[in-house]
């Protein structure tokens, strides 16, 4: 099982402190948690992409591909990478190149995103998201698995005899995460396709997760790709830990009180009896964490949580995830315990060689002109 650390990039003032950190600290941070959470033995750093203030992830490959140069084992990602306004073939050249240059430490969580002025700014009507999202990542599949690509459909313009350059890595494209909080048709999509389905469940009811992510399973097994408790699922969880628990929640409440997602809605305690923001001492965390396994439905693949943002300095920060190193080898060996053994790792660049990934034959995508059906849960 995968644990590792995701952001946003948000740039928000400390309630305590009055600071507001600038952009280039924030750009700079956000790599020195990279490095930090190889260091103490993570497996994954993921960034989100955001187009508009307050935020700077606006070039996750950018940010990725200089955190790969500085690192050498942890496995990079997206958080969101928006396959809504950003154009297919940008994406397949941009990963691709960003896959070569990490020796295939990437893999991809695509999403619509959350900022409705988005879609405008990038030329898209945000009432067609959905068809968007359908659309752009079927041609996405094609450009890393085709070497000359001929397309026609309705959101760009056509393709003639295209091949995007540079290749994926040993004939190998990024594993790829569809992420979701609340549609069912991108659940539908990730099972359609045998791709993974993250839920990023930290504003949502465990009902809730547990209900798209039943979905997602069911439908992976009716598309033929293994059976339901073999499907490939993400989680998400907002992580703060101090060795005490009430130390936890005294030194966490002004952030969450104060934020934008959290502060206008249900307290911090109903808020953690609900959804997957996690605050409190070490050992509490893992007892939570475990209670996870309900809401995916069974055992699952990645689990990475947010430590960073809503104000939290940065030196904080650093001793998040420090703790959350201590933290993880307990996870993964209560998670180990009593798996079975036809359930599936996260798939990996060395995985998929493993598996017969790699150097697919050319010729069309038999999947590549279907359109994966929309079942509600």
């Amino acid at each position: 099982m995968q644990f590792g650390i995701f952001g946003v990039g948000d740039v928000a003032r400390d309630p305590l402190s009055g600071r507001t950190p600038t952009e280039h600290e924030r750009i700079k941070a956000l790599v020195e948690y990279a490095r930090l959470a190889e260091d103490v033995g993570l497996d994954v750093f993921a960034i989100g992409e955001h187009h508009n203030p307050p935020f700077v992830p606006s070039s996750p490959t950018t940010l990725l591909g200089y955190i790969a140069a500085r690192t050498e084992r942890i496995l990079l990602s997206t958080s969101t990478t928006l396959i809504t306004t950003n154009d297919p073939v940008k994406i397949a050249e941009d990963y691709a190149t960003l896959q070569n240059l990490a020796d295939g430490r990437l893999d991809l969580m695509l999403g619509r995103g959350n900022t409705g002025p988005v879609y405008p700014w990038f030329g898209q009507d945000t009432r067609n998201g959905i068809a968007l999202a359908m659309e752009h990542y079927a041609l996405l599949r094609r450009l890393w698995r085709e070497e000359v690509v001929d397309w026609e459909g309705e959101f760009r313009t056509p393709l003639q005899g295209f091949t995007a350059t540079p290749r994926p890595l040993d004939g190998v494209a990024p594993f790829v995460w569809h992420a979701s909080i609340r549609s069912p048709e991108i659940a539908e999509q990730a099972a359609y396709y045998g791709d993974g389905f993250f839920h990023n469940n930290l504003f949502w009811p465990k009902e809730h997760v547990r209900q798209l992510v039943d979905l997602y399973r069911r439908r992976f097994e009716y598309y033929g790709h293994g059976r339901a408790e073999q499907a490939v699922v993400g989680l998400a969880a907002h992580l703060f830990v101090r060795p005490a628990s009430q130390d936890a929640l005294r030194e966490f409440r002004p952030y969450f009180d104060g934020s934008a997602g959290y502060g206008s809605g249900p307290s911090l305690e109903d808020t953690m009896a609900r959804t997957a923001v996690l605050v409190g001492s070490p050992q509490q965390v893992i007892e939570r964490v475990l209670t996870y396994r309900e809401n995916a439905g069974g055992d699952y693949q990645r689990q990475l949580f947010n430590v960073d943002g809503i104000g939290v300095p940065h030196k904080t920060v650093l001793e998040q995830i420090e703790l959350l190193g201590e933290i993880v080898p307990v996870l993964r060996e209560e998670f180990a315990l009593g798996r079975p053994a036809h359930v599936p790792d996260a798939p990996t660049h060395a995985s998929l060689i493993a598996t017969g990934h790699a150097q697919p034959p050319r010729g069309a995508d038999p999947t590549a002109r279907r359109t994966p059906a929309v079942v509600q849960p």
